[in-house]
Formats: C-alpha cells, sequence, structure tokens
C-alpha cells in the first residue's frame, strides 16, 4: 500500500464572473440645414441632393440597426452572466467515477441536509492510521451531544517529531438545518444553544511514522488499552494507554512516566516495515498477527508474565502483507492478503506454517480484507484497481478460483480501508486514493420495483450501483473505522485531519 505524505491545500483567490454593462445607444444622425447655392444652381445639385437625401436615409438606418444590435448585444450578456451565475449557484454532487478532479480554486461542501453529524478535526501532521477506544459511556448511543475517545499516530516530516496521539472528544453536536423561510425568533436563544466540541489529547513521543494502529477490541472489559503500533522502522509497539483514558475523566490526574514506554516491543521483523496488523477477537489475553512487506507474518502472545513472539514466520511468498484480519468465530484461524493478489486462510496449528487456502483474489495488489463478524463465513476485500468484493469462505477451494458475493468498481483509485459494519451484517465502508469513503448496503436488490422505477426515471443513476448508500469526501482519506457503541457513526483519517460523522442513510 503506497504511503505518502499528505499535501497542504493551495489557497487562491476565487475567480469570479465580471458583468460588462452595455454602452450608451449612439443617437440617430441629425439632418444638416439646407445650403443655399446662390443663383448660378449647379446642373447636378438635384442629383446631388437625391444622393444626399439617400445617404441620409441610409445613415440613419445604419444608426438604427447599431442601436438595435447595441441592445441584442446588451441582451445577451445580460442573459449569459444569469445563466452563469445560476449554474454556479446550483449545487452539483461529486461521484469519483464520472466527476472532473476538483481545480485550484474549487472545493467540495457538504450538504448538512444528509448527515447526521459532521465535524473535522485538525491534526498536527498527517495520519495514515487509527482507532476508535472503547469507552463506558454506553452501547447504542443515538442521544446528542456525542463523546468518542480516539488514538491515532502521525506522519510527521522528521522521523523524531512522531507521537501518540490519544484524545476526548466531547460535545459533538447534531447537525442543524435551518429553513431558509424560517425566521430566527431569538437570535441570542441558538447562540446559547451552541456550542463547540472539546477535545482533550494526551501524546506519546516516537521514534517513526505509524503505518497501522490498532486498539485491543478486550480493553473496556479487561480495562487494558492494549494498543499496537507497526512502525515504518519494522519495529511493533506495544503500549498500555489506560493511564491515558483515566486521565480524560478524572480531572487533576497525572499519567505514570511507564504509561508513556511500550509495554513490549516485538523486533522480529528486524528493519522491515508492514501494514498488516489484527488483535484476536476472541482471545481476550492478547493475541497479535503481524506481517511485513517480506511476506512474513508473526504471532505473538501474551502468558501471564510475557509476551511471547514465534520465531517461525508464517509464510507464502515474498510479496508484501499488506493486511491481516483473525477470523471472527474460530479463535485459530486468520486471513491474509497481499501484493500478489491472493487471499489466503491460515491457521496457527499448522507445524508448517503454511496457508491451507490460497485463492487469487485479483490481479492487482489487495490492500485491505474484513472479516464480518455478525456472518462468519464472509470476507470483503479491497484492490489496488480500486475494485472491492465480498467472498464467501465456505466456496474458497484450492481447486479452483470461486466467484465473488458481490465485486464492485465504483472507485476509479485504489481501495485503501475496507470495513464491515459491527452493527448491520450487510452494510460496508469502502475508502479509496480518489478522496472518497463510499458506504454501501448488499441487502439492497437491484430488481426491487421501487428501485428500478427511480432508476428509470433519473438517468443520472443508471450507472451507480443500487447498493451505494453515500459518498463521503475526504482528502487523502487512508483509514475509516466504524464506532460500535454509537449506531452509523464513522471516524476517518485523510490529509486534511480527521473526520467523526454520521450520515442520515444509515
Amino acid at each position: 500500500m503506497a504511503k505518502r505524505a499528505a499535501e497542504e491545500e493551495n489557497t487562491s483567490e476565487t475567480r469570479t464572473a465580471v458583468k460588462t454593462n452595455a454602452g450608451d445607444v449612439p443617437n440617430a444622425a441629425v439632418p444638416s440645414e439646407d445650403v443655399d447655392a446662390g443663383e448660378f444652381e449647379d446642373p447636378y445639385g438635384d442629383d446631388f441632393e437625391s444622393d444626399g437625401e439617400i445617404i441620409e436615409l441610409d445613415s440613419a438606418d445604419e444608426d438604427g440597426d447599431d442601436e438595435k444590435m447595441d441592445e441584442d448585444k446588451s441582451a445577451l450578456i445580460e442573459q449569459a452572466n444569469k445563466d452563469e451565475e445560476a449554474a454556479a449557484s446550483e449545487p452539483s454532487f461529486y461521484l469519483p467515477h464520472r466527476s472532473a478532479p476538483l481545480g485550484p480554486d474549487e472545493v467540495l461542501e457538504a450538504d448538512p441536509s444528509v448527515y447526521e453529524m459532521l465535524h473535522n478535526v485538525n491534526m498536527p501532521w498527517p495520519c495514515l492510521t487509527l482507532d476508535i477506544l472503547p469507552d463506558n459511556l454506553g452501547l447504542e448511543r443515538r442521544n446528542y451531544p456525542a463523546s468518542v475517545y480516539l488514538a491515532t499516530a502521525t506522519q510527521a516530516s522528521k522521523a523524531k517529531d512522531n507521537e501518540i496521539i490519544t484524545m476526548k472528544i466531547s460535545s459533538l453536536a447534531k447537525t442543524l438545518v435551518k429553513d431558509e423561510d424560517d425566521e430566527d425568533e431569538d437570535d441570542e436563544d441558538d447562540d446559547d444553544d451552541h456550542v463547540d466540541p472539546v477535545m482533550i489529547s494526551e501524546t506519546i513521543p516516537l521514534k517513526s511514522t505509524t503505518n497501522r494502529m490498532r486498539v485491543s477490541p478486550f480493553a473496556q472489559e479487561t480495562g487494558e488499552y492494549l494498543t499496537a503500533l507497526m512502525q515504518e522502522n519494522g519495529e511493533v509497539l506495544i503500549y498500555d494507554i489506560a493511564s491515558q483514558m483515566t486521565a480524560f475523566d478524572t480531572p487533576g490526574y497525572t499519567i505514570p512516566k511507564p504509561a508513556k514506554k511500550p509495554a513490549h516491543t516485538i523486533r522480529t521483523h528486524g528493519n522491515v516495515e508492514g501494514y498488516g496488523l489484527d488483535w484476536s477477537p476472541l482471545i481476550n489475553t492478547g493475541s497479535l498477527l503481524t506481517g511485513d512487506c517480506l511476506g512474513r507474518i508473526h504471532l505473538t502472545t501474551r502468558t501471564t508474565t510475557s509476551w511471547v513472539t514465534d520465531k517461525t514466520p508464517f509464510f507464502a511468498s515474498q510479496d508484501s502483507i499488506e493486511d491481516l484480519q483473525w477470523s471472527t468465530s474460530e479463535n485459530t484461524v486468520f486471513a491474509s492478503a497481499g501484493c500478489d493478489g491472493y487471499v489466503r486462510i491460515w491457521d496457527t496449528r499448522s507445524k508448517k506454517h503454511k496457508p491451507v487456502i490460497s485463492v487469487e483474489a485479483s490481479n492487482s495488489d489487495i490492500n485491505c480484507i474484513s472479516w464480518s463478524n455478525k456472518v462468519n463465513h464472509l470476507l470483503a476485500s479491497g484492490h489496488d484497481d480500486g475494485v472491492w468484493g465480498v467472498w464467501d469462505l465456505r466456496k474458497f477451494s484450492n481447486k479452483e478460483k470461486p466467484s465473488p458475493v458481490a465485486l464492485y468498481d465504483f472507485h476509479k483509485a485504489p481501495i485503501t480501508s475496507i470495513s464491515f459494519n459491527p452493527l448491520d451484517e450487510s452494510i460496508l465502508a469502502v475508502s479509496s486514493e480518489d478522496n472518497t469513503v463510499t458506504l454501501w448496503d448488499l441487502a439492497v436488490e437491484a430488481d426491487d420495483e421501487e428501485i428500478a422505477q427511480q432508476r428509470k426515471e433519473a438517468l443520472d443513476l443508471n450507472d451507480i450501483p443500487p447498493q451505494l448508500l453515500f459518498v463521503h469526501w475526504q482528502k487523502e482519506v487512508k483509514d475509516v473505522r466504524w464506532h460500535k457503541q454509537i449506531p452509523g457513526c464513522l471516524v476517518s483519517t485523510g490529509g486534511d485531519g480527521l473526520n467523526i460523522w454520521k450520515t442520515i442513510s444509515v
């Protein structure tokens, strides 16, 4: 998966059309007074007078034509300006497969009517990864203002400037959509009701860029917020950030110094960086998979006294391991995806450390995978050619290539992240280097009568899959995560910081 630092946005003056006012309409020619020729009259005087009269009449007609042309020109200019203003004021929607790239003086504005919540958090540096910290505020939270706990790590220009950033963001308000026809009776009351979000953060210094970060799914249950970081320098750091969580909710609490140092460092990968990283959702003591760019996968488990990493790697190809996912139903089974286009299924009990099943899922790199925790036999994969699909693991076989349950080529740039909604078995979030995060509902049937009628009436929908629910724009988006305690809430990271959002579609 390619990494690149997010570029700063260039600012430039907005170009505006200048209206041109019509000039003054020229006056009609005034006939000259008659001139007395004297008693010696020119025998050709009548002819000249006749010519003069003709010329005078022609001149008047030309002036009239000029006046009409100027009026027509003014009308055309005025109409063109009106059309330009109307086109500029009329909103249009952005779709990666159809819309042209933004110009240097163009920006996209979110439509507040389609968001239930939308907030942007500026970061000191771009962040390639993030994860959501489970909290004690309850499940199925739908009330506002909302609060979220997050962890991310930076991609600073200098290695020594990198850090882990843990944060609590509260007072996240619901998106307000005002009706232009409604008049505000009391502006002061409206100002009092509006409260800006509040962020409290704690940092931990790092020596390298973090390619991927994942928090243990048992953090809330065990009280240990084990957080693993796959570093660019090849090290895998494991921190316990429980003290940072305590500091967020306990005024005056001092974080002890050991809490800012890793509880364990995995150096088995040497100086080879990687991206594959995943905690087991079934082993609460802590079982961590790590994969590097040489195709090696190591398993690290926790004993009562220490962490132990298996020195013998799981290995099938020298192509980079881009993502790893534990099975959501079997505690010894996991899946890997790599740059060779294969999805492989492994069993940690194998003494040979070889895959049980290898399936070619793409002709390009597979950048990310997601194992559904609602339907245990479904696995989603995102590819470097912009295609993503969903696979039925029951049909995986070494003998023949299976057909995907679903396959979409809507995105026109590499897929950077893919994730099943933990609270809804049919909904997925997909991020791409085309600067969008899309939401999909696989339960939608293309032959549904209502959908068919809508597609018939709106020609713009003909090339849009009916399963597409929503398109969210975010510059250089890299990672997207669902909030398990706030239904429909997502957090995504990109070149312009973090986005915390929830749509009316989910």
